[in-house]
């Protein structure tokens, strides 16, 4: 039974280490998208900084990817940038790569 309560034990500890992983990857990824969205909008580094936030705000909205894509479509459409949502998807899968990445290698 000892052998059954570890071994549950430790796929908790897994699963909670993978969420933590999983949310921080997520956060990082949004500030990356964000810190690119901003240059494209030509914002100060003080407008870059509170804009990487606010993005990563954004993804608390509701789950999914969706609401970090409509802020980011909405604020460079406004800005008039040239940027479609399939231009916005493709950096951000471009930038969950390069998070997971940064994460590695600072452990």
């Amino acid at each position: 039974m000892t052998d059954f309560n570890d071994r549950e034990k430790g796929e908790e500890r897994k699963f909670m280490m993978d969420e933590e992983t999983a949310f921080k990857v997520a956060a990082r990824r949004n500030r990356l998208l964000g810190e690119w969205a901003a240059g494209l909008m030509g914002l100060t580094p003080e407008e870059t900084d509170g804009y990487k936030k606010a993005v990563v705000q954004a993804d608390f909205e509701e789950a999914g990817d969706e609401d970090v894509i409509r802020k980011v479509l909405g604020d460079l459409t406004a800005a008039e940038c040239d940027v479609s949502e399939d231009d916005i998807r493709t950096k951000l899968d471009e930038c969950a790569v390069e998070a997971r990445r940064q994460l590695m290698s600072e452990s």
